[in-house]
C-alpha cells in the first residue's frame, strides 16, 4: 500500500512514513492509492481485536503481523470499560453505537488508543531517532483523548491548542489537568478554525518544520488529518454490523444506514471508506448541528464557510472547515487531484467551492436545531429511560428527518454515539427537565446520576480532584512562539 497527497500524486509515501509526517509536505492529506476490498464472510466470527487486524492490516502493509497485533493488544485492554470495546444498544426500531468506553469517554478513544503504538512502530521502521512532536487542534474531544494516550510515552511531546470559550467545562478541565511532563495544553483566543487553522499553518511553515529538524524535532498529527487517526476508526463500522448479523437482526449482505454526527467529517469519511472496502451501506446520513455547512454541501454542492460560527451545546461539531472533506474530494475525482487542489485554493482565496451534487449520492445531510437537540435528548430519555449526549441527539434528530423523507421500512439504522452525557452535563440535565439554575458542572452530574440512576464514570467522578496544570493562552498569530517555548528552541525558550 502506498500513500500519495490529495493535491499532488507525485507525493508517495509508505503507510509508517504517512503515520509520522500526519500532513503532507504540500498542504495535502495522505489517502491509500487505492481502498482495499475485504470478504465479509471472513469476518463474521471476530471479536473487536481480531477484525481490527484485519481490517487495519489491509492499509498498514509495512507492518509486520507481530507488531500490528501488539499495537492492537495495548490499545485495545482494560483502558476500556467494556470488553466488547464499541457496545450496541437497540433503542426501538434504531441502534446506536456507543463509543465513549474508553478513558476520556467519547469516540476518539477509538483510535486515539492505538495511534500512539503505530507512530512508535513507525519510528522503528523507518529507523528514525528524533523526537515527535504531536501538533494538535481540538474543538473538545480530540484533545484530551490525544493526551491521554500520548502522555509519558517516551520520545514524544504532545502539544495541543483549543478554543478557551469554545468547549465545554468538563472538556476543559479534562484538558488542562492532564498529567505528564510531555504534555502541553494551550487556550485560544478564538474558536476551533481558527485553532485547526493555525495548526495548519505551522505544518505548511517549511522553514519553520525545517527549523525543527535541525534542532531534533519531527512534526506530526493526531487529527483526524493523520491517517493513523482514520483508519482505525473504520473498525467500528465493520463491528456494528457484524453485531447485528451475530445478533439475527440482519442477515448477512443486508444493507444498513449509518448515522454520523461530524463537523471535521473524518468519522464519516471512516464511514466511507468502510463502504468501498465492501461493507454494505445504504446511506451514510450526515448530522449537523445548527453549524450546517455540510448540510448545505449535500444540498447544493456548494462548500461555503463565510458565515459566522455558532456555539452551540455540542461544541465538538462547531466548526465550519472540515478538513477530511478533502479526501472525499479526492476519491469522488474523476481526473484525481485536479479537482481537489482547485477546490482547496478556491476555499483558501474566496472561502467557499461548488462541485456537481450529484457525485454527492452515497451521503445525506441534515441539522438540528439547538430547540431540536433539547427535545429529543427528553424524548428519547421518557420513552427508553437511555441518556444521550447533545452529539448523539443531533444524529438521532437527523435520522428521524431521514426516515420521514425517505420511507425505508426494511433498513436498520445504526446512530453513532459519540460521548457521554456526562461531558455535558449542564445541556443534558436542563433538556430533561432538571434545574441548572446557580449550580456547578459537579453538582450537575451528582443531580444527573440520582436523577437516571445511571453511575457516573471514575475519570468524570476523580476530575473535580485534580489540580490544574495547564494555564497557558494565546492569541492564533502566536502559536508558533509558544510551540518554540515549550520545545526551547529560538528566541522563545525561557
Amino acid at each position: 500500500m502506498r500513500y500519495i497527497s490529495t493535491r499532488n500524486e507525485n507525493i508517495s509515501v509508505s503507510p509508517s512514513q504517512a503515520i509520522i509526517q500526519g500532513i503532507s509536505r504540500d498542504g495535502g492529506l495522505f489517502v491509500p492509492l487505492n481502498i482495499p476490498k475485504i470478504s465479509l464472510d471472513e469476518l463474521k466470527n471476530l471479536n473487536y481485536k481480531d477484525l481490527a487486524f484485519e481490517i487495519m492490516s489491509k492499509f498498514f502493509t509495512d507492518f509486520e503481523e507481530r507488531e500490528l497485533r501488539e499495537c492492537i493488544k495495548k490499545a485495545y485492554d482494560d483502558k476500556f470499560d467494556t470488553e466488547l470495546i464499541a457496545p450496541l444498544v437497540k433503542l426501538g426500531e434504531d441502534y446506536c453505537l456507543e463509543l465513549y468506553h474508553g478513558p476520556t469517554l467519547a469516540f476518539k478513544d477509538m483510535a486515539l488508543s492505538i495511534l500512539p503504538y503505530l507512530l512508535k512502530q513507525s519510528l522503528k521502521i523507518n529507523g528514525e531517532n528524533k523526537e515527535v512532536v504531536i501538533l494538535t487542534a481540538t474543538s473538545g474531544d480530540t484533545g484530551k483523548a490525544a493526551l491521554e494516550g500520548f502522555a509519558k510515552v517516551d520520545g514524544i511531546k504532545i502539544i495541543v491548542f483549543f478554543p478557551e470559550e469554545g468547549v465545554s467545562k468538563i472538556q476543559k478541565l479534562q484538558m488542562r489537568t492532564q498529567e505528564g511532563e510531555n504534555t502541553y495544553v494551550v487556550g485560544i483566543n478564538g474558536n476551533f478554525d481558527d485553532a485547526q487553522g493555525g495548526v495548519k499553518a505551522v505544518f505548511n511553515d517549511k522553514e519553520f518544520v525545517e527549523f525543527l529538524n535541525k534542532n531534533n524535532y519531527i512534526l506530526s498529527s493526531a487529527n483526524s488529518i493523520n491517517i493513523g487517526r482514520l483508519i482505525p476508526q473504520v473498525v467500528y463500522y465493520f463491528y456494528s454490523y457484524l453485531l447485528l448479523v451475530r445478533d439475527n437482526q440482519i442477515k448477512l449482505g443486508d444493507k444498513i444506514n449509518f448515522v454520523v454526527p461530524t463537523g471535521n467529517f473524518g468519522n464519516i469519511l471512516a464511514a466511507y471508506y468502510a463502504k468501498k472496502m465492501g461493507l454494505p451501506i445504504n446511506k451514510l446520513i450526515c448530522a449537523s448541528n445548527e453549524n450546517k455547512v455540510l448540510t448545505d454541501f449535500f444540498d447544493t454542492g456548494i462548500y461555503d464557510k463565510r458565515r459566522e460560527l455558532i456555539l452551540t451545546s455540542s461544541p465538538s461539531m462547531d466548526i465550519l472547515i472540515s478538513s477530511n472533506l478533502e479526501r472525499l474530494l479526492y476519491h469522488l475525482d474523476e481526473e484525481r487531484e485536479k479537482l481537489t487542489a482547485l477546490c482547496m485554493e478556491q476555499l483558501s482565496e474566496m472561502g467557499f467551492y461548488k462541485i456537481d451534487k450529484d457525485i454527492l449520492g452515497d451521503f445525506y445531510g441534515g441539522y438540528s436545531s439547538e430547540e431540536e437537540v433539547a427535545d429529543t435528548i427528553k424524548k428519547v430519555y421518557k420513552r427508553f429511560n437511555y441518556l444521550l449526549d447533545t452529539h448523539t441527539a443531533v444524529a438521532y434528530n437527523v435520522s428521524e428527518k431521514y426516515k420521514k423523507e425517505y420511507k425505508e421500512e426494511d433498513i436498520k439504522t445504526i446512530i453513532i454515539s459519540t460521548a457521554s452525557p456526562y461531558k455535558f452535563p449542564a445541556s443534558v440535565a436542563s433538556s430533561i427537565g432538571l434545574d441548572i439554575r446557580d449550580r456547578d458542572e459537579f453538582e450537575l452530574i451528582d443531580i444527573l446520576s440520582k436523577e437516571t440512576n445511571m453511575a457516573i464514570p471514575k475519570t468524570i467522578k476523580n476530575l473535580k480532584e485534580k489540580k490544574n496544570i495547564h494555564n497557558h493562552n494565546c492569541n492564533k498569530e502566536d502559536m508558533r512562539k509558544m510551540i518554540e517555548k515549550f520545545l526551547k528552541v529560538g528566541g522563545n525558550n525561557d
